[in-house]
C-alpha cells in the first residue's frame, strides 16, 4: 500500500482557478456570517483562546513582499495550525483579497489594512466551499506541499 492510498489522496487535481473561486466564495460567505478574524495579531489572540473553532487559516502576501517579521509570524502560525490540525493556505493577490472581503486597502489612520492572516471560524453555510478548499489542502499535503498556494486573480 502506498502513502497516497493510506491517506486517501485523490489522483485528480483541482484547477487553481476553481480552488481560487471556492476560497473567494468561502471568505465572502464567512464575512457575511461574521465568521472571520482578520489581522495577524487578532488571529494569534483567537488561536490562543479558541483554536478548536478555527477551520481554515489564510496567510496572504503579495509576490515579492520580503518582510522578515511577517515571515516569522507566518512560521509560528503555520506551526500552531499544524499542531491543531487546521488547514492552512497561502495566497497572493492582496488587492483582490481586499475586494473579496469588502475591505478598503487602508484603515482610518491611512495605514495599510492588515489582511496578512485571516481565520475562518465555524461557518454556518458554504460548507461545500470549505470542503473544496480542505480537499485541495489535503491533496497538496499528499504531494508534500504542506502549505498550499493559491493566486487570487484580479477581476
Amino acid at each position: 500500500m502506498t502513502l497516497e492510498e493510506l491517506l486517501g489522496c485523490s489522483s485528480t487535481d483541482n484547477t487553481m482557478e476553481n480552488v481560487s473561486q471556492s476560497l473567494e466564495e468561502l471568505l465572502s460567505a464567512a464575512r457575511r456570517q461574521n465568521c472571520l478574524t482578520v489581522g495577524v495579531y487578532e488571529s494569534a489572540k483567537l488561536m490562543n483562546v479558541d483554536p478548536d473553532n478555527v477551520v481554515l487559516c489564510v496567510l496572504a502576501t503579495d509576490d515579492g513582499e520580503e518582510d522578515v517579521a511577517l515571515q516569522i509570524h507566518f512560521t509560528l502560525i503555520q506551526a500552531f495550525c499544524c499542531d491543531t490540525r487546521t488547514d492552512v493556505v497561502r495566497v497572493s493577490g492582496m488587492r483582490r483579497l481586499a475586494q473579496v472581503l469588502g475591505e478598503p486597502p487602508v484603515s482610518n489612520a491611512n495605514e495599510p489594512k492588515d489582511l496578512h492572516c485571516i481565520l475562518v471560524t465555524d461557518p454556518q453555510a458554504e460548507h461545500l466551499k470549505l470542503n473544496e478548499v480542505g480537499r485541495y489542502c489535503k491533496e497538496s499535503r499528499c504531494r508534500n506541499q504542506w502549505v498550499p498556494y493559491i493566486a487570487l486573480q484580479e477581476r
